[in-house]
């Protein structure tokens, strides 16, 4: 499709005016005041004024500062989410029949290994799950034939590359689909400073082309134009309906009004006073031993101190910690709690006390399954863009990837789990042994050198 037959006109400021009502933006003030710990409510001064002091006579004094403790519980919510998710390098799954086969996997790896997909997935993931919208476009440079680099197994000037796209860095995302749910357009609407003054431009991706503007005192003007190549829009976009604590939001806010309250009447209360009945002669001086006050003929003075803290405030605290964490189902995953874990604790129970997590996983990759899948499909488009002879193979070859949910590794239970199930033989054989434990450099080496030791020690 190109680009003026989406809104059926040849005037860029429909154009632009048209792609831009297809889908509403995130607020992303609101998210980023949300999500950084300086912005929320409990520093805000109309919401939690600091206190005002009087004097004796009723007027004005001064203002004592009051608690303000901001807890960065939203960055946790979403750090656990993309942590169990991609915390694990996603597996690539392919069954090769002959030597195209194997080659074109080669050329797919070469391309994710390049782009950093490990660390690239856990970017795209915190981005849709804070800003609730993200995009990847896929690209092709370098077309300059005096610097050609043999990085994909052939001499060739030209990498593919991949960009990240995200309302977080102020990027616009606006995808226009037809009426069966497919793609057939995607926009990206972001600002550049150039001469002291910001410049807003507007670039739209089809399955046919490629066109940029810029907006100018006069308008829309077109800047760049350029035809795709590999036949499909280069985009791919995911979108959630809410930021991953939109849920708990209200309860983070309560908590932390409440614990900074909490600190308040800590300042006021937790420090000894002393009540005093009768006159009061004369007082101990500022550093001396053996402190004395000294009051008339039968004045009385003692200590006053707060023995208990109100229980219903120790319980709300409690309790909306759990709340926070039960309903955005991330594990509390603390020192205080996994201290009280014995040594040994079995795979399976690992496995439960992450359960609800791994729930979580398997409900995110209701997208990333689908995000992940159409990435190959890009990929493998650009790479018969890049070496034609392989565009057959690659159309033809059944290439997946899967998500592994992180899990901490129980090797010990493992083992003996493997042991039990062949009648306490061995499974492993001293050499493959030796590679697993990454306690060495070359196994190959360190095998010949047990070899050696052995055969000395028999000798001796």
């Amino acid at each position: 499709m190109k680009v003026f037959e989406i809104a059926e006109t040849d005037d860029i400021e429909a154009l632009v005016k048209f792609l831009k009502g297809a889908v509403s933006q995130p607020d992303i003030e609101k998210l980023k005041a949300q999500y950084q710990v300086a912005e929320h409510p409990v520093f805000d001064l109309h919401k939690r004024p600091d206190r005002k002091v009087l004097k004796e006579d009723g007027s004005f004094d001064r203002w004592d500062s009051v608690n303000r403790l901001g807890l960065p519980i939203q960055k946790k919510i979403v750090g656990a989410s993309v942590a169990f998710l991609f915390g694990n390098p996603v597996k690539l799954v392919c069954q090769t029949k002959n030597e195209a086969e194997a080659q074109a996997l080669g050329l797919v790896k070469k391309v994710l290994q390049a782009n950093k997909m490990d660390s690239f997935n856990r970017k795209i993931a915190r981005d849709l799950l804070r800003a609730t919208a993200v995009a990847e476009v896929w690209f092709v440079s370098g077309e300059s034939t005096d610097r050609k680099h043999n990085d994909y197994g052939f001499e060739t000037p030209y990498r593919i590359k991949v960009l990240k796209l995200s309302p977080w860095d102020g990027d616009g995302l606006y995808p226009c689909f037809n009426s069966y749910g497919d793609l057939v357009a995607f926009s990206r609407a972001y600002s550049l400073y150039r001469d002291n003054r910001e410049v807003a431009f507007f670039e739209v991706f089809t399955d046919e082309e490629y066109k940029l503007f810029e907006k100018t005192g006069d308008g829309w003007l077109e800047r760049e134009s350029a035809v795709n190549s590999i036949g499909k829009v280069p985009v791919i976009f995911a979108q959630e309906e809410q930021a991953d604590w939109a849920d708990v939001q209200t309860a983070i806010e309560r908590l932390e009004h409440l614990l900074s309250n909490f600190a308040d009447t800590n300042d006021y209360h937790g420090n000894p006073k002393i009540f005093i009945e009768g006159e009061i002669e004369g007082f101990v001086k500022k550093g001396e031993s053996g402190a004395i006050i000294q009051g008339e003929k039968g004045s009385k003075a003692s200590y006053l101190s707060w023995d208990h803290a109100p229980e219903s405030i120790r319980l709300e605290i409690e309790t909306l910690f759990k709340v926070i964490y039960s309903f955005t189902q991330t594990p509390d995953i603390s020192f205080d709690t996994l201290k009280d874990l014995k040594q040994g604790i079995s795979g399976v129970a690992l496995e439960m006390l992450f359960m609800d997590a791994h729930l979580k996983v398997q409900e995110k990759r209701e997208i990333f399954d689908e995000y992940l899948q159409r990435r190959l499909s890009l990929v493998k488009a650009h790479i018969a863009w890049l070496k034609p002879e392989l565009k057959t193979t690659l159309g033809a070859m059944d290439i997946r990837q899967e998500i592994t949910p992180y899990l901490i590794n129980d090797l010990d239970s493992l083992v003996r789990n493997m042991k039990s199930a062949v009648g306490g033989k061995a499974i492993l054989s001293q050499k493959t042994a030796i590679e697993k434990s990454g306690l060495v450099a070359d196994a190959g080496l360190e095998w010949e050198r047990i070899k050696s030791e052995e055969g000395v020690g028999k000798v001796g």
